[in-house]
């Protein structure tokens, strides 16, 4: 339960002005691709901050890196409400984006030294789990205030939320008993030349920057889909599709057993084969369709990142939040890309030019995924 609000609490901040962006880039006079960076430079930053996290929580300590992660996070939260043009506000999401990986990356690692062997499994996908939820309360709670009155109090409830996190962090985390802190520079260095030599570690780097592209491509432009015509939801009601977000809280504790049983390279194939079907669907008029398509879409990313994962812990036995950090910049570096390039196939052929690069990155996931775990 701790691994759940932990991740919970973290990632209300990730994704939370995504059912916000019709709103923003009416307010903005903006487009798809350049409202897109409200969440694109959250992405981008996550993805350069994650490996030097990797390094930082290597040295001074999981617990202590979540631990002021969590506290600096209030900050720019506080600059995002107050953010009087989108530079401002895309600078808040940067600063946001560089200290959210102070969590992720850091308690990746705490699980895999501190969790004994038979709760890791359980443990892990409680954080995803967890992940899963703060991803949909995030863009839903900001959909339902923005469309009671100003989306700026969106962000000041995550200022609430990080300092709620580091709250439960500080009264319920344990502190680490198998740590070893690792100072010397030349051991890095020598860990990050082991991990740029490890194909496996390298082909689920590719596989995350691969899944995370569908999954921000998808809900970016979503948002502006159904904003329009025929749909022209409103943000609450945009929120509110979000629930599809909801399976992966299913999805994700079934996928531990399953991973367990038959390891990340099968369930990476299965989920990819969901989300190329989910995203087919999405082709059709009908907005139950549409959810429904866009549901088998995210349960089979939620599946694939539980694999990937699994497989970034199975590739490694040294310098853990390094290859956490490694993963994590090659993940978020597929959402900043995607929150950009879908962007602008949204601008060029609306959702029927989307759907085709979406898909083709899922089979280019598939593929990888298939020849660099094929000994997992």
């Amino acid at each position: 339960m701790i691994f759940a609000a932990l991740g919970t609490l973290v990632f209300l901040n990730v994704y939370a002005p995504q059912s916000l962006l019709p709103l923003l880039s009416r307010e903005f006079g903006v487009g798809p691709a350049q409202v897109g960076t409200v969440v694109g430079a959250t992405m981008l930053a996550m993805a350069l901050a994650s490996p030097l996290t990797g390094v930082l929580a290597d040295a001074w300590g999981r617990r202590q890196t979540v631990l002021w992660a969590y506290a600096l996070l209030v900050l720019p939260a506080l600059l995002a409400a107050a953010a009087p043009t989108l530079e401002v506000l895309n600078a808040a999401r940067f600063a946001q984006g560089l200290l959210i990986p102070g969590v992720m990356v850091a308690l990746n690692a705490y699980i895999a030294e501190e969790v004994s062997p038979a709760g890791r499994a359980r443990a892990l996908t409680a954080y995803v789990t967890g992940t899963v939820l703060g991803g949909f309360l995030g863009r839903f709670l900001s959909g339902l205030v923005a469309e009671q009155g100003d989306w700026r109090v969106a962000f000041w409830l995550l200022a609430v939320a990080c300092a709620a996190g580091w709250g439960v962090a500080r009264k319920a985390l344990p502190p680490e008993k198998t740590f070893e802190p690792r100072r010397n520079p030349a051991a890095v260095l020598v860990g990050m030349r082991d991990h740029l030599r490890n194909p496996p570690l390298l082909a689920t780097c590719a596989v995350g920057f691969l899944i995370l592209f569908m999954l921000v491509g998808t809900f970016n432009t979503l948002t502006l889909r159904l904003s329009e015509a025929p749909y022209q939801l409103t943000t609450a009601q945009t929120g509110s599709v979000f629930a599809v977000y909801l399976l992966g809280v299913i999805i994700t504790p079934v996928a531990g057993p399953f991973l367990a049983s038959r390891g990340p390279r099968t369930a990476l194939l299965a989920a990819m084969g969901s989300s190329i079907a989910g995203l087919l669907l999405t082709y059709s008029t009908p907005l139950p369709l549409v959810i429904a398509g866009v549901a088998a879409a995210a349960c089979g990313v939620f599946l694939a990142q539980s694999a990937a994962l699994a497989a970034v812990q199975r590739s490694v036995s040294s310098a853990r939040s390094l290859a956490g950090g490694l993963y994590h910049l090659s993940y978020y570096g597929g959402g900043a890309a995607a929150s950009v390039v879908a962007g602008y196939a949204f601008e060029a052929g609306g959702w029927e030019a989307t759907v085709p690069l979406l898909v083709a990155n899922l089979l280019l996931a598939a593929l990888v995924g298939a020849l660099g775990w094929r000994h997992s």
